[in-house]
């Protein structure tokens, strides 16, 4: 029997490559969707699967877990990694190649799809500036419809996957795939879920009344009773961005400028480097280019890209400042580790990512970055921090119902969850659902389909950065323009990578165990 050093290095030697050769061939089908990037991304998905997939290499693995008390403690954690990315491969060839296929059939045709407003193919980021700017109701309405007929394109599919992968999760002995995803993430579903009911509580009363305020001034906007607005009167298609009427106005500040240089200056002040990142990525809106944003870390050696599709607006400034969060992360992870645990935990990256997006509603960061005059960003400092109050709000609202929807899919495929959708966006954000709408406007958001089981990351993403926000705040008198504050995140969230569990890195980081204090203690703007 291999000692577990040698299990865990010679599985790391084998999945390197092929980990590198996926990263690669989803980058080329995200910048460039067609039949031939799809076939690549689907041969190298399904070679590393192939490996995740050797039953002997797992039996290994869980052999040399029960021999590895006394091993080094990266030894030991290792085998822990590799047992979590193992495990749900561990099903027949025929049912993993089912689901690569597909998975990648769907993405390309997310990528590849345009909704139509005004017998014209539309992107993404006209429905945006539709629903932002429109005081057109016919043409919003069109706008919000064009933006979910991607849903009706591959909903068929996407419960074809739901069952797919619950067959996958049940051959391993797991109630469905929801139930498999929380357990090899470190997650814990029971504790998930008190996390979440304990938000609805403290989230509820007082995003009902901010909503309540909203839609008072959106009645009056658009000449309408508050019970005839409808989802195509808010600023964005799930109604997850707090729009225009219930925050700061701040795309003028934006208008003509570089958000790109904005958010690499940010890093800059910070003495976090992202330019090697810049270098390499791709940030220009262009037909068959999947039309969202995300970073990948190619080959944890320092190959790290960002997609995005940029416009000078605040949503692209605030993304861009979100992906090179993530960036960073990736390129401060201590080289000298193993490789395979050169990666970041999705909870941590997210929490990085969603405190440095947040900049984009900070007045201290319009002031010295963007350029906003002082007495004008001291005058909007206290509507500023309820504007973060209110998007912290209602993106929690907006969690629940993606988590519940999804715990839904998996729990029953063949549910009416056109309907469900709606009961669920009804209930948490009190959004009035289209009359007689029938439709799969559920399968519209992507992550239900290519990043199943995620959108609960985002939130817990939240309360890390509330305590991040904290910690920085009593450590290095808060984020911007304080290299202190770069070398903080630096030294104690970033170098460590996936060498500790994520709980453990920021309890050890922060000082407290992950709690909602911080986050409560922000929400409380929105009352002030």
């Amino acid at each position: 029997m291999p000692q577990p050093a040698a299990v865990v290095e010679q599985l790391e030697t084998r999945l390197r490559p092929l980990s590198v050769a996926v990263a690669e061939a989803w980058w080329d089908a995200s910048v460039r969707a067609d039949e031939e990037t799809e076939r690549r991304r689907v041969e190298a998905e399904l070679a590393r699967s192939a490996l995740l997939a050797d039953a002997d290499a797992f039996a290994e693995i869980e052999a040399a877990r029960r021999e590895a008390d006394g091993a080094d403690a990266l030894v030991r954690r290792g085998l822990d990694v590799l047992r979590d990315a193992f495990l749900p491969h561990q099903v027949p060839e025929e049912l993993r190649r089912r689901i690569v296929e597909l998975e990648a059939s769907v993405d390309a045709r997310f990528n590849r799809h345009r909704g139509v407003v005004g017998g014209e193919e539309v992107d993404d980021n006209t429905i945006r500036r539709i629903l932002r700017t429109s005081e057109d109701q016919a043409e919003r309405l069109e706008a919000w419809e064009a933006s979910k007929t991607v849903g009706a394109a591959v909903a068929d599919d996407v419960r074809e996957l739901a069952r797919l992968r619950n067959q996958a999760a049940q051959k391993l002995g797991f109630r469905d795939f929801f139930a498999l995803s929380l357990a090899t993430s470190e997650l814990d579903e029971a504790r998930l879920f008190a996390t979440l009911e304990e938000l609805d509580r403290v989230t509820s009363r007082p995003f009902a009344r901010w909503k309540g305020a909203l839609d008072a001034g959106l009645a009056a906007r658009f000449g309408s009773a508050e019970d005839e607005l409808r989802p195509w009167h808010y600023d964005d298609p799930f109604f997850q961005e707090v729009p225009v009427a219930g925050g700061v106005e701040l795309d003028g500040f934006f208008a003509g400028r570089d958000v790109v240089g904005l958010a690499r200056e940010t890093f800059d002040r910070l003495g976090l480097e992202t330019a090697s990142i810049l270098a390499r990525s791709d940030l220009q809106p262009r037909p068959g280019k999947s039309q969202h944003a995300f970073c990948i870390d190619v080959d944890r050696e320092g190959d790290v890209r960002v997609l995005a599709n940029v416009s000078d607006d605040r949503y692209w400034a605030e993304t861009m400042l979100h992906e090179l969060g993530h960036g960073v992360f990736d390129l401060g992870i201590d080289r000298s580790l193993p490789w395979l645990l050169r990666s970041t935990h999705l909870v941590t990256t997210e929490g990085i990512a969603i405190l440095m997006d947040g900049l984009s509603g900070d007045a201290a960061w319009l002031e010295r970055v963007v350029g906003m005059p002082a007495a004008d960003a001291a005058a909007l400092d206290g509507q500023l921090r309820a504007a973060a109050a209110a998007e912290l709000a209602l993106f929690t609202r907006w969690v629940l119902v993606m988590t519940s929807f999804e715990r839904g899919l998996y729990a029953d495929p063949e549910a009416d969850h056109d309907a469900r959708w709606w009961e669920l966006v009804a209930r948490y954000q009190g959004v009035r659902p289209p009359a007689e709408r029938r439709a799969p406007d559920w399968a519209a958001k992507i992550h239900v389909a290519v990043a199943p089981v995620y959108y609960h990351t985002y939130l817990y993403g939240q309360l890390v950065a509330a305590q991040l926000r904290g910690a920085l705040d009593r450590a290095c008198g808060g984020l911007v323009d304080r290299p202190e504050a770069g070398t903080f995140l630096a030294e104690r969230v970033f170098r460590p990578g996936e060498s500790v569990r994520w709980d453990a890195l920021l309890e050890a980081a922060t000082g407290a165990p992950l709690g909602a204090a911080d986050f409560a203690r922000e929400l409380e703007a929105l009352s002030a």
